[in-house]
């Protein structure tokens, strides 16, 4: 007979495009920054958006730049694309508060997310956010969406001074939540950052990818949020009828 994975005492969750739908929040703080700039084709904006935040974001975590320096770099390479050159810092830090600004309105959760939190709260799991997103902005986030509650750890990158996919995050979220990473699950929607990093710390990955991408071979993938019940032995459905 085939091993079946030992259910986990604990669940880690990534918080950006796993719980919170990001791509369309983020969507509306771009196009808030390109009116301003008057850059006209959304396509190129998005896909350059992206990179420069990989990079530049990555850059920060290892403490190449600064919080700042950072984001003033992915708005110097849009006002670039946009046919715009030599902005001031100034210029840059303003452009940011729009772009946060646009960010903030478009804050909405998937519609799996509460269903699958209440029925892993009333099955009695602990639960956690691990993210390399920037804490204040995080907890902000959770206080406003009302998912505060839900969890017994909010874990960042900047205050533990290492980022996904770097396994000290992990242990850090694992330690917080009083269980070994062994017996954890992380479950995030990026192949580096969360099941990469999943691994090497001991924990168990699941990929959740809204995205239709190529999966990759050995990592449990999923289409949702309620893939993840069915694979606790739970549904939705038994914590709004109170048979948890």
């Amino acid at each position: 007979m085939p091993n079946t994975p030992a259910l986990p005492a604990a669940i880690c969750f990534d918080l950006d495009d796993t719980l919170i739908d990001d791509l369309a929040a983020s969507s509306v703080g771009l196009r808030t920054v390109m009116e301003r700039l008057g850059h006209p084709d959304f396509g190129s904006a998005r896909a350059l958006w992206d990179t420069q935040t990989e990079i530049s974001f990555s850059a920060y975590l290892r403490g190449d730049l600064t919080l700042d320096e950072q984001r003033r770099q992915r708005v110097r390479a849009l006002a670039l694309q946009a046919g715009h050159s030599d902005l001031a810092d100034h210029h840059c830090d303003e452009l940011y508060r729009m772009y946060l600004d646009g960010h903030r309105s478009g804050w909405q959760v998937y519609s799996d997310t509460f269903p699958v939190l209440n029925a892993l709260s009333s099955a009695g799991y602990r639960l956690a956010v691990l993210t390399n997103g920037i804490e204040s902005l995080q907890h902000a986030k959770l206080q406003a969406l009302e998912l505060t509650p839900y969890f017994h750890a909010v874990v960042c990158a900047d205050t533990v001074g290492a980022g996904k996919p770097d396994p000290r995050i992990f242990h850090t979220t694992a330690q917080r939540l009083g269980v070994d990473p062994g017996a954890c699950w992380h479950v995030g929607d990026q192949i580096q950052a969360d099941a990469v990093g999943a691994v090497a710390s001991g924990m168990r990955p699941v990929i959740v990818d809204r995205q239709a991408r190529e999966p990759v071979e050995g990592v449990t993938t999923l289409s949702d949020l309620d893939g993840l019940l069915r694979m606790v032995g739970l549904s939705s459905s038994m914590a709004a009828t109170g048979l948890l």
